[in-house]
């Protein structure tokens, strides 16, 4: 069973890396926010919920990351929806490369270790 340290890593890891999951998310499409939170469920681990996620979306937008529109929904009111920017575009780049030296990095010490 996970301590209380585990829990607490876990949930910073969490954290951590959901500006860059919400920008991969976006990647390839504009999307609403329930959306968002679909995509990012399907990720094992990555717990995330509408209450989450929008904090993350406005802070995204206040660094020009993201741009929005409001359509009207056939299902319902109106959906923002989310896509990325040219400058969101050029930091979504920086950050998978700094992911990818940090994976790769973390894969090198665990390999040492044996």
């Amino acid at each position: 069973m996970a301590g209380p340290f585990h829990l607490n890593w876990t949930t910073q890891l969490r954290k951590g890396v959901l500006e860059l999951s919400i920008l991969n998310a976006l990647a390839g499409e504009r999307l609403y926010g329930y959306e968002i939170v679909k995509r990012l469920a399907s990720v094992d681990s990555l717990v995330i919920s509408e209450g989450t996620i929008y904090p993350i979306l406005n802070r995204l937008k206040a660094e020009e990351y993201l741009e929005t529109t409001i359509e009207e929904s056939p299902e319902g009111p109106a959906r923002k929806y989310y896509l990325l920017t040219e400058r969101g575009r050029e930091q979504l780049a920086r950050m998978n490369g700094d992911w990818e030296r940090l994976q790769a990095g973390i894969d090198r010490l665990r390999k040492e270790r044996t």
